[in-house]
């Protein structure tokens, strides 16, 4: 991996990547539930130079996913040079890297005309068709402090020390597969409360893939379609002091919760369709700009409109900071 710094001017990429089919992903929106006491401030702050700050908008490059670190700095993960960005909570830039260490393949819907019950309705396109780091798709931190990325359409989840070197890998690079050793288009990872590791696997597959801590396979659960266990799109998950597993099941528009064996426990229907969870120090969850405990009822909302974020962060203060596809980080300050 190279590191260095960089700001980064504004961008697009042609379409969205990783999207759902018929943009029909968007987390349901909640009117009515109370907003909750928090303040969306300009984060992180416009890079200035000697010749002050730049012409135009700062942005990133496709923000597909955020984490906070134990010490508190807010990781960035983008679609773009140098994908891997690190802040501190005021917003200075600690340092960037990642050059290199993503696929350059791209995930998106397959035509509606092709879809059927028992197969996945997403592939992905490589080669002049992809763009850089665009394999980027979810960033965690564990409790050690050790930094998890995956790489969607590399097929692979790197885990890195807190310096950024890879330390263990799980799955094949460039390898699709639905073994143990393999993923087929992964989207997100989590961590039991004993260590234990959790893949949602993902675009091509419809499962939760289980390893020790050590990367050793354990178990696995799931396939595609709409019953209890079952998933249309497996996107994100976490894991609550209980070790309960609470999987983001997008496509079917609902939560699952498991226990730590897989066992299907309940679901959580008419969410839209959730694109990050984050877990808080106090046993809730953030769906997006929605909170809820953790029987599913909604506490309360983000002010402003929340639709479109692609992953969901939060302090340990409270503040809870959203990956915005349209290549922006959201923070909100909690009052």
């Amino acid at each position: 991996m190279r590191h260095g710094m960089r700001s980064h001017a504004a961008g697009a990429i042609a379409g969205l990547l990783l999207a759902g089919p018929l943009a029909g992903w968007s987390e349901g929106q909640q009117p009515n539930a109370p907003v909750l006491p928090y303040r969306l401030v300009d984060w992180p702050p416009p890079p200035t130079s000697v010749a002050g700050p730049p012409v135009g908008p700062w942005n990133f490059i496709q923000v597909a996913s955020v984490a906070v670190t134990p010490r508190g700095s807010v990781l960035v993960l983008h679609r773009g040079a140098y994908p891997i960005m690190e802040f501190e909570s005021r917003g200075s830039l600690v340092r960037s890297w990642g050059d290199g260490l993503f696929s350059e393949g791209k995930v998106g819907g397959i035509p509606q005309t092709a879809w059927a019950d028992d197969k996945s309705r997403y592939s992905a396109v490589y080669g002049p068709a992809g763009c850089t780091s665009c394999g980027a798709h979810s960033v965690r931190v564990d409790p050690q402090g050790n930094i998890w990325v995956v790489d969607a359409p590399g097929h692979v989840i790197y885990k890195l020390n807190p310096q950024g070197k890879e330390i263990m890998r799980l799955g094949t690079k460039d390898r699709p597969g639905t073994g143990p050793g393999n993923f087929n288009l992964p989207t997100d990872v989590a961590f039991a409360p004993n260590g234990d590791i959790y893949v949602s696997d993902g675009y091509g597959s419809a499962r939760v893939v289980k390893y020790s801590s050590d990367g050793k396979f354990l178990s696995q659960w799931g396939r595609r379609g709409k019953g209890p266990g079952e998933f249309g799109l497996p996107h994100n998950l976490v894991t609550d002091r209980q070790g309960r597993v609470y999987v983001s099941d997008r496509d079917n528009q609902r939560i699952e919760v498991f226990d730590g064996t897989g066992q299907f426990l309940s679901e959580w229907t008419g969410t839209g369709g959730i694109s990050g969870l984050a877990m808080t120090s106090d046993d809730h969850i953030w769906t997006g700009g929605t909170l809820r405990d953790l029987d599913g009822r909604i506490v309360g909302r983000l002010p402003g409109t929340t639709s479109g974020a692609h992953g969901v962060a939060v302090a340990g203060g409270g503040d809870v900071y959203l990956a915005m596809l349209n290549g922006a980080v959201q923070k909100f300050v909690k009052q």
